[in-house]
């Protein structure tokens, strides 16, 4: 176990060991969500995600592979807050006609004004310096409200970090996602125009309470010609999200495939017309 460690298993009989220090006090979470998916469904889910994909590596189909599948629970910092905006756009609309002689192009321009206001409640971002943020981001959204104060006991089985990012240094995250997800909204009312474009914005975020939680995620970390690949599956709703390599020798095979089944049918054809 390293410094972050929380939850983990004993290398020797398996069972599950709890670092309860490392959850007590003011490392102590607010929340934690329990794992409503077991391995079993995790390794069905990926199954899926590879089905029928013929050019990976075999690896990444292996059985034994495929068991080193975990569940842990990831920390995270949970943000409330209130953002308001002001938005101008620029828009047109494009209108194309002709007569017998001429074809013409005439265009519209138009300024456009949205203001609105939206309350937040429980932005995530992911307190371990071990996940990837945008990966995190991916298998969302978690359903809050069947997250329950957190007991050590929902972490046996399972494996558990303690946060390695401060609040601190997440609290611009939430900042900006609270922010993208006002502008989206306001930009989603402007319509019926051929273009828009965003000219001026003002933005005011107030932020909330924070709250520290334990998320599940099943994770499966294999490593492929020198480079990582990283599958993560929510433990809640059993969204899954990763990236896949291709196995060289398989593409060069099928290409050689596609290349013997062409010239046999050119062989076939000169032949047909040599008679």
């Amino acid at each position: 176990a390293d410094e972050t460690t929380a939850a983990t298993k004993c290398p020797f009989c398996d069972n599950p060991v709890i670092m309860k220090g490392r959850l007590s006090g003011m490392l102590k979470p607010d929340y934690v969500i329990p794992f409503k998916l077991d391995k079993k469904a995790a390794k069905a889910a990926y199954m899926r995600h590879i089905e029928g994909k013929r050019l990976l590596p075999k690896l990444f189909r292996d059985q034994n592979r495929i068991d080193e599948i975990k569940g842990i629970y990831v920390p995270f910092w949970l943000f409330d807050a209130d953002a308001d905006a002001n938005v101008r756009y620029h828009a047109e609309i494009v209108r194309t006609y002709s007569d017998s002689e001429n074809r013409y192009t005439e265009t519209s321009h138009y300024m456009v004004q949205r203001g609105g206001s939206i309350g937040f409640d429980n932005v995530p971002v992911d307190g371990s310096e071990k996940m990837a943020d945008d990966l995190m981001e991916s298998i969302e959204p978690f359903d809050f409200s069947e997250a329950v104060d957190f007991q050590t006991a929902y972490l046996a089985g399972y494996l558990a970090d303690k946060y390695d990012v401060s609040v601190e240094d997440s609290r611009e995250r939430a900042d900006t996602r609270c922010a993208g997800s006002l502008l989206r909204a306001l930009e989603r009312t402007v319509s019926g125009y051929t273009t828009c474009n965003e000219t001026s914005r003002d933005i005011h975020l107030k932020r909330g309470k924070v709250h520290y939680a334990l998320l599940p995620v099943w994770i499966l970390n294999t490593r492929w010609e020198g480079k990582d690949f990283l599958f993560a599956m929510n433990g809640q709703t059993g969204k899954l999200v990763g990236n896949l390599p291709v196995s060289t020798k398989r593409v060069i095979g099928l290409f050689a495939a596609i290349a013997a089944s062409l010239i046999a049918i050119s062989v076939t054809a000169l032949l047909l017309l040599a008679r």
